[in-house]
């Protein structure tokens, strides 16, 4: 989440694992996503030949929401087209679940307030009703989709105070360090380059090519900090955190460019909400997967996954495993939009160069509760922090409820995978058990909430082998995101990815500006 200014403001002016944590019959749950078995036959590569083709006028690779967005334009320019999916659903890191208490997120739960730049995505969302009007050439937003107060608290010295930026124990030093490096993001939200664009935007293209800029990205924002003197301990976990919020990365591992446009980026406006305000739906950005997938069902494919995509005749051939029918089946088209994963993208398009791209894993649970959680200090919130915690805390589902006093709820917990290599989290996390996963979740949860285990009812897992792109040194204004940009003949990519960094508003604006290359040409 970002830094409120009120936060701002006031700052400046003012356990082992317990018994309960192993599994009984107490509730019920499982690891249940993502499809690493199907993903993994990709790896594997051993798939019978196609028994027959189909044409199509194009073919869409990924369902996330860079293909979605990509097949929301072309439905709009009539084409007629197909969706190949790996998972049961679209959605990509987007998607979401349900239960009788609540709609839940499995991956991105919030948009930002978005930039004036970021056309393709306020096209949307007026369209899909979550902007009502416009005011003074200001969005006005539907107001049960803006999050509701309290937004955000921190769970730090044995209590929880309002926002997340620590406020409990600061010294003097440590105000004066955040009031500089909140005074620097500031400075260089408004700044721009020698090239007249702003130094750090949305979509991340649009920023300014200026040296004085770009050369951040061939650091890291641990560096960064230590050069500017910036080694306050509370400061640096929230930033650190920051990172690890929407890189997967923290700040030995993240680009300083990529650390400071999180904090630089922004500069939503409305006509009835704060700078800061997010919009949110009880099942997160799996709201806006619904919007765009519901009119495409009878183009979508499930459980296919692609094996082999390669230029043919002028056109692209595309060969796909159906799952359920236990066969291979070919789509020959005039063109096709690869909106997979870049690694996935490599194993699949015939002659695309490789380029080295790290991803960062995670873990997502959902937790059902037959009461809201407490604690000592301001009250529950829809996101909630454990300073010096390995997860990022919980967002609540309910929290967009209109009822008055809601009872049960669903905790959405998330944990990026970052203390260790990507590749060993990554083995690790499939290695262990639910109950072993039931063990550390709750062990970092009865940090803040000792009694949670008896008000369980179920608790699923969710692990995400390659969960986001890692804004590594180098990889933002390196030679590889322009590689990655360019199309193969007549195969054009989309996916956050070619970004550097995995927010809604990046993949949105790639599906739109690959859908927009293939009707061109």
């Amino acid at each position: 989440m970002k830094m409120r200014r009120r936060q701002f403001i006031s700052t400046i002016a003012g356990a082992a694992l317990a018994s309960g944590c192993k599994r009984t019959a107490r509730w019920t749950g499982g690891i249940i996503g993502a499809a690493h078995a199907t993903g993994h036959r990709l790896r594997d590569g051993k798939f019978p030949a196609p028994t027959r083709t189909e044409r199509t006028d194009a073919v869409i690779i990924g369902g996330g929401i860079a293909g979605l967005t990509a097949a929301h334009r072309l439905q709009k320019s009539a084409r007629n087209f197909l969706i190949l999916e790996l998972e049961s659903s679209p959605g990509g890191n987007s998607t979401s679940g349900e239960n009788v208490i609540s709609a839940y997120p499995w991956g991105a739960h919030y948009v930002p307030l978005p930039n004036a730049e970021c056309t393709e995505v306020l096209a949307l969302l007026e369209e899909f009703g979550a902007i009502t009007g416009w005011r003074d050439g200001l969005p006005i937003y539907d107001e049960t989709m803006l999050c509701a107060d309290p937004m955000e608290r921190l769970f730090t010295h044995g209590r929880w105070q309002d926002g997340l930026i620590p406020q409990i124990g600061l010294t003097a030093d440590d105000r004066r360090q955040y009031e500089e490096f909140f005074a620097q993001m500031e400075t260089w939200r408004t700044a721009k380059g020698s090239d007249g664009r702003r130094a750090f935007t949305i979509p991340l293209d649009l920023s300014s090519r200026d040296p004085e800029f770009t050369a951040l990205d061939a650091q890291t924002m641990r560096a960064f900090m230590d050069a500017r003197g910036w080694t306050s301990a509370p400061l640096r976990w929230y930033v650190d955190y920051s990172c690890r919020d929407d890189y997967g990365a923290g700040i030995e591992h993240t680009s300083a460019w990529a650390g400071v446009h999180y904090f630089a980026a922004r500069d939503g406006r409305a006509a009835n909400a704060e700078h800061e305000a997010v919009l949110t739906w009880p099942e997160g950005n799996g709201w806006l997967v619904h919007k765009l997938a519901n009119p495409l069902q009878d183009k979508i494919r499930s459980g296919c996954i692609v094996w082999n995509v390669e230029p043919h005749d002028g056109g692209v051939r595309v060969d796909y495993f159906d799952i359920s029918k236990n066969e291979s089946v070919r789509l020959e088209a005039p063109a096709a939009i690869c909106a997979a994963p870049r690694f996935i993208a490599q194993r699949i398009v015939r002659g695309l160069a490789p380029v080295n791209v790290e991803y960062s894993p995670w873990m997502v649970a959902n937790i059902t509760l037959n009461a809201l959680p407490g604690g000592t200090g301001v009250p529950l919130a829809w996101d909630n922090v454990i300073e010096h915690s390995d997860s990022l805390g919980y967002i609540v589902a309910t929290h967009q409820s209109l009822r008055s006093v809601p009872r049960e709820t669903v905790l959405t917990h998330y944990w990026p995978l970052d203390r260790e290599p990507p590749r060993t989290a990554r083995e690790r996390a499939l290695a262990r058990t639910y109950d072993e996963w039931c063990a550390l979740i709750l062990a970092d949860l009865q940090r803040a909430h000792r009694d949670i285990t008896q008000h369980i009812r179920h608790l699923d897992v969710w692990l995400w082998g390659h969960g986001m792109i890692r804004p590594a040194p180098g990889f933002i204004w390196g030679n590889s995101r322009e590689q990655m940009a360019a199309p193969h003949g007549p195969i054009y990519f989309a996916h956050s990815d070619m970004s550097g960094i995995s927010i809604f508003e990046e993949a949105c604006t790639r599906g739109a500006q690959a859908a927009a290359a293939l009707l061109t040409a």
